[in-house]
């Protein structure tokens, strides 16, 4: 009796049950990040090393930290998940013994962090997307959703001096370490959030990101409207911009908001519901991410972290709408 099967006959079976992954693959043209992720990942120093562990592959750790981020995984757990399932390890392109672990994928995430130029992994795969024909440039959603950081424990002295940028005393260098003092706290009706905020800026047509910004928690939404737009572009966007400038040759469309003693009029709800069946466009982009990303929440401590966190985000969120438009043959519009 045979306990265990040969690796490709497993994969075999995957890939007829309909493996996502292998979806991925098909359509994605990896190399196009390589020049890029070597100039992110390289060693600057150039020293040799005569022992430890060999270097890894670039294009490897990338795909390794957007499958962790697809399925929203701590260090620990995607090492086990790599040592575990066959798919995830095709995927990246390793084998058994050249899984890598919890802190080599903490070192590159905190290279690519460091770096400060992870945005630069999310314009190239935007340009891509422009040259494929993607992008249909007929008008842009615009909203915002909160990412999640665990929450700290404070005295309201020391939220205090946190909020004035001053040092506290007693705290030492571990204790630092584990303290976000860049998040925020904020209020969305009776729930009360702390973290950072994902501004996203969407096509119209073909839900893709095409820009986005992270700012913390408590900065208003409307606050980064300016610089997510393109212009001589339509803007679709709910109430809390309503009043705010886009840039120039672009038409404002915004959701109109009753107030005291001045309701909403017929043709006010008219033009709401029209814009409503634009904008909810958005909220299929922030659904992707909550249900099949398993949710926006950073695990790490400080807004450049988040930064990587978020990019990674909306990077892996492009690519996988990038495989739904090819696999189900929707339109280009270039």
């Amino acid at each position: 009796m045979h306990l265990f099967t040969d690796d490709e006959k497993i994969l075999s079976k995957l890939s007829e049950k309909g493996n996502p992954l292998e979806r991925l693959d098909a359509v994605m043209n990896w190399n196009i990040f390589l020049p890029l992720l070597s100039e992110l990942f390289s060693r600057k120093d150039k020293v040799i090393s005569r022992g430890g562990r060999p270097h890894l592959d670039y294009l490897m750790m990338f795909k390794v930290l957007l499958l962790q981020r697809l399925h929203n995984l701590s260090d620990d757990a995607m090492e086990y998940q790599l040592l575990d399932r066959i798919s995830f390890r095709r995927f990246v392109g390793c084998h058994e013994d050249t899984v890598p672990d919890a802190k080599t994928i903490w070192l590159y995430r905190e290279k690519l962090t460091k770096s400060g130029r992870e945005k630069e992994l999310f314009d190239l795969f935007y340009a891509h997307l422009k040259d494929e024909g993607v992008i249909a440039h007929s008008g842009q959603i615009v909203d915002a959703s909160f990412v999640k950081c665990p929450k700290q424990r404070n005295s309201r002295e020391d939220n205090q001096k946190i909020k004035k940028g001053e040092k506290i005393e007693g705290w030492n260098k571990t204790k630092r370490s584990q303290k976000d003092v860049d998040a925020t706290w904020t209020r969305k009706g009776d729930v009360r959030y702390f973290g950072y905020k994902n501004h996203i800026c969407i096509d119209r047509k073909s839900k893709l990101i095409k820009h986005y910004e992270v700012t913390t928690a408590s900065v208003h939404d409307s606050n980064v409207l300016a610089p997510l737009c393109d212009t001589n572009e339509a803007v679709f966007d709910d109430s809390a911009y309503v009043g705010k400038s886009v840039p120039e040759g672009c038409r404002h469309h915004t959701i109109r908001r009753a107030f005291r003693n001045k309701p909403l009029t017929e043709t006010d709800e008219v033009i709401n519901r029209h814009i409503a069946k634009v904008r909810c466009r958005v909220e299929h982009v922030f659904g992707f991410i909550e249900m099949s990303m398993k949710g926006s929440i950073c695990r790490a401590i400080g807004k450049a972290r988040a930064k990587t966190n978020v990019t990674l985000t909306n990077l892996l969120y492009n690519i996988c709408r990038f495989e739904q438009i090819k696999r189900l043959g929707l339109p280009s519009w270039a």
